[in-house]
This record gives C-alpha cells, sequence and structure tokens, in this order.
C-alpha cells in the first residue's frame, strides 16, 4: 500500500510520456486510460487493506515522513475515487475544454489536462499518509501547483485566467502562512515529527499557540474556510467544471485530513484543547453565516455550489471542534456523493445549453422528467431533507454538537440550525426552476453514456446510504 502514490505518480508521467511522444489523435482517450489506471490503484488498495496476508509495515527509509495512520486508507481510497470521477466528467467536458484550448477547436492543446489531475492524486494520496509538517507541506504544494495550471487552463476564457490569478495569489499567501505556522511550530517543539510532537509534553506557550494559529488560517484557505474563503466563488465559476468539482471535494477532504493529522493532538491534549476548540468553533460559525446566507440571492448555480462548499465545511469544522472525526469522515463520503451528482448535472447542462446560470434549469421536468428527478433528489440531499445520505450527514455533526455543548455552546449551535435551515431555500430554488418555470428550449436535453451511468449510481447511493448508512460507517470505522 505504500508504494502506490510512486505507482499513481510514474503512471502520470507514462500518460504524459504518451501523449507527448504518441501523440494520440484523440487526446481526451487519456482521460480514460488516467481513470482505467487509478481504478487499478484503487483495487490495490481495497486489496491490500483486506487480505490479512498483505504487509503494511513502512520501510525504514520512509518512516521518518511516512506512515499509515487510522484514516490513511480512507484519505487515499477517497483521492482515487475523485480522481477517477473527475477524469471520467473531463472526458464529458472536452467539447467545451476544446474551444476554450485551441482556435479551431481541436484536442490538440489539451492532452496535459487529462495528465494533470493524476499527478494531483499522488498528491493527495501523500497528503494522507505524511507524518511530519515537511512532507505535509511538499505533498500540499504538489497538489496545489497542478491545481493552479488546471484552474487557469482554459486560455481563452477570460474567467479562467482570472480564477488562475486569483488562485495563484490567495495560494502563495495561504503557503506563507502555513511556511510561518511551522516555523513556530517547530521553534516551540523542537520538532517537525508529529508522533514525537505527540509524544512529548504539550504546553499551551504562545509560541506554540501562535504557530497552530497560523498553521489552522492555512488550512482554512484549503477548506475553503472563514476567513480564507473569499476565494471561492470567483475560482469556481471560472475553473473548467471538472477542476471544479475536484477543488471542491477532493481537495477539500485532504485539508480536512491534514487537518485531523497536525491539530488532533492538540485537541487531545489538557493543555491547548481549549484554544484549539475555540478558534475551530468560531471559524465554523463565521464559515456558516457566510456560505449558508451568501448562496440565498445567487443566480448562478456554479456559484450556488460554491457558497454550498463553504457551507458544507462549516458542518465539518463543528464535527473537529468536537472531535467526532467519524463524522467529519462520514459527512465527506457523502458530501463527494451528492457533489460530484451536482456537477455531473452542471456539466450536462454546460454542453447542451452553454450557461451555468440558474435559469438553465427551467422546464427541466419536461425536456428530461429522469434527470429532473435526479437533479430533485441531489438538491434535497444537499439541503438535508430525511431519508437521504446528506441528512445522516448533518444529523451526526449536530448530534456531537449537542453532546459537546460545553464546546460548541448554545449561540453557535442555533447559528448551525438556522444556516441548515436557510439552505432549503437556495438548493428548493433549483428545484422550483426544474418544475416550475417554463423551458427556455423546446429539444430534449442530450445525456452521455458516463453522465447517465454516474447520476444513476450517485441518486442511488444518495437514497440507500440515506436509509441504510451502515457500509459507509463500516468504512470510517475502519
Amino acid at each position: 500500500m505504500h508504494l502506490l502514490e510512486f505507482f499513481v505518480a510514474g503512471f502520470g508521467l507514462a500518460l504524459l510520456m504518451w501523449e507527448a511522444f504518441a501523440s494520440p489523435k484523440n487526446k481526451s482517450i487519456l482521460a480514460l486510460a488516467g481513470a482505467g489506471g487509478l481504478t487499478v490503484a484503487l483495487i490495490v488498495l481495497i486489496w491490500s487493506t483486506c487480505c490479512p496476508c498483505t504487509s503494511c509495515e513502512v520501510p525504514q527509509w520512509m518512516s521518518r515522513f511516512y506512515g499509515i495512520g487510522e484514516y490513511t486508507v480512507f484519505f487515499k481510497g477517497f483521492a482515487l475515487v475523485s480522481t477517477i470521477i473527475v477524469l471520467l466528467m473531463s472526458y464529458d467536458f472536452r467539447k467545451i475544454l476544446n474551444r476554450y484550448t485551441c482556435p479551431d477547436a481541436t484536442e490538440n492543446n489539451t492532452g496535459e489536462f487529462y495528465c494533470l489531475p493524476v499527478f494531483a492524486c499522488a498528491g493527495l494520496m501523500w497528503m494522507a499518509s505524511a507524518t511530519d509538517l515537511v512532507s505535509i507541506f511538499v505533498a500540499l504544494e504538489l497538489v496545489t501547483i497542478t491545481f493552479y495550471v488546471m484552474v487557469a487552463y482554459m486560455r481563452r476564457n477570460v474567467g479562467s485566467l482570472e480564477a488562475g490569478v486569483k488562485y495563484l495569489i490567495l495560494g502563495a499567501l495561504s503557503t506563507g502562512f502555513l511556511v510561518y505556522g511551522i516555523a513556530w511550530l517547530y521553534g516551540a517543539t523542537k520538532t517537525t515529527d508529529l508522533a514525537a510532537i505527540a509524544a512529548g509534553p504539550i504546553t499551551s506557550s504562545p509560541a506554540l499557540l501562535f504557530g497552530l494559529a497560523l498553521i489552522i488560517i492555512s488550512l482554512g484557505f484549503k477548506v475553503g474556510a472563514a476567513p480564507m474563503q473569499l476565494w471561492i466563488p470567483d475560482v469556481y465559476q471560472g475553473a473548467p467544471t471538472p477542476i471544479t468539482s475536484f477543488l471542491s471535494v477532493a481537495s477539500k477532504a485532504a485539508g480536512f485530513g491534514v487537518a485531523i493529522t497536525i491539530l488532533k493532538p492538540f485537541l487531545m491534549a489538557e493543555a491547548t484543547q481549549p484554544a484549539v476548540a475555540t478558534i475551530l468553533v468560531l471559524m465554523a460559525a463565521a464559515t456558516l453565516i457566510y456560505g449558508n446566507f451568501a448562496a440565498l440571492a445567487q443566480t448562478n448555480f456554479k456559484r450556488l455550489l460554491a457558497y454550498s462548499s463553504i457551507a458544507h465545511a462549516g458542518f465539518i469544522l463543528l464535527g473537529m471542534a468536537t472531535q467526532s472525526f467519524d463524522s467529519v469522515l462520514f459527512y465527506l463520503a457523502t458530501y463527494l456523493i451528492m457533489t460530484f451528482a451536482g456537477f455531473f448535472v452542471l456539466g450536462l447542462i454546460r454542453n447542451n445549453d452553454d450557461s451555468d446560470e440558474i435559469d438553465a434549469f427551467n422546464g427541466l421536468g419536461k425536456r428530461n422528467p429522469t434527470l429532473a428527478l435526479a437533479v430533485t433528489i441531489i438538491m434535497a440531499s444537499m439541503a438535508g431533507v430525511p431519508l437521504t445520505a446528506g441528512f445522516l450527514g448533518k444529523f451526526f455533526i449536530f448530534g456531537a454538537a449537542v453532546n459537546n455543548l460545553d464546546i460548541v455552546s448554545w449561540p453557535v449551535l442555533v447559528v448551525a440550525f438556522a444556516a441548515a435551515a436557510s439552505g432549503f431555500y437556495y438548493y428548493f430554488k433549483v428545484i422550483r426552476a426544474v418544475y416550475w418555470f417554463a423551458p427556455e428550449k423546446s429539444e430534449p436535453l442530450q445525456i452521455s453514456l458516463i453522465a447517465k451511468l454516474a447520476l444513476i449510481l450517485f441518486t442511488t447511493a444518495i437514497i440507500v446510504f440515506g436509509i441504510y448508512p451502515q457500509p459507509i460507517m463500516s468504512i470510517v470505522g475502519g
């Protein structure tokens, strides 16, 4: 299992070499090849986890910076599944991508676009196994640098270029916060080894708390939490839709994985737990207020999903503050299903009507009743309607908050309930457009085979896991 990252990185290099020297006529075939290779890696990960004869011992030369933790397998699997879905979505998105990358709208300039997610996946997997602040930083930057390129890849689209510049500038700023925080933490503990930090006496020295605050702010950028969330709407709207979904799901989950790895010792230490939990709770409250109430006025579906992503980060931060890490992982698993389903729908609308606006959903119930039903299930789950996976995700988070009122406090809990209630308005605004308004176009909506299979799988999972969550809970519980 500990060699999978090297396999994924090597596979990414092989794809790049294939694109550069074999130069396939249809560059989009690289997306299918990439998805196939990562599927093999996912199968190996599952097999190595389930097979009792497989050794998971980390080689001595890697043990200083790399290890197999409690949630390592979950986040590695999360990265692989997310990247496979993104590559399949990219294959469906090729018509839009070609238009904004090549003057003659051919696939000549798109080859690297299908290879970069594989390198990002390798970085995400290394983040899941990193046990040292230095290796966490290196893995994080591998992921971030690939996203710099992918966000601005549609170079003939002004919105994509603007998104790339904003992401680059604010990403560099967050990197500065992270490095500075690591420096302060090293000065306070004399080590960057997280195992040594957890084993040693943890004190509430000003230097240590200041370093932790800087690291939390930096990770807030990665997960889209206040006060580092302002980049999300513009970057999500300008980036190619598959990359927006990648940022929204895989990058956010990896950020929370790193946050658990770094903050767990300090949340369990009596000297630092009150300060760290208070910071997380305040960030959660601010994130919930901003994400949910800013989403109310949105008319663009992509921006609505961006603010929704911020709101979800707020709920996950509540789980972090209460040390309910299993609830956090369950929420992330359901979030993957709902969000990728929403972006597949957005990709279909964009391919057919060339629009991201909520008005493009008008009359979808008449143009394609099956897709309209899928949109209804997805939006209901995001809002938290009972008998959906999204409801159980919020239920477990609120359960943890209610059981830890000494940490969360009633005012923050009231804010969380109000934020969850406001979600019904802006999610159901999409459902209203689907059924209440007349379609602007009369022709039926075309759905590709990949999108059709993905939506069937996702909507079925939303219902099944909303009624019977045990499969996800067994994975989360290890």
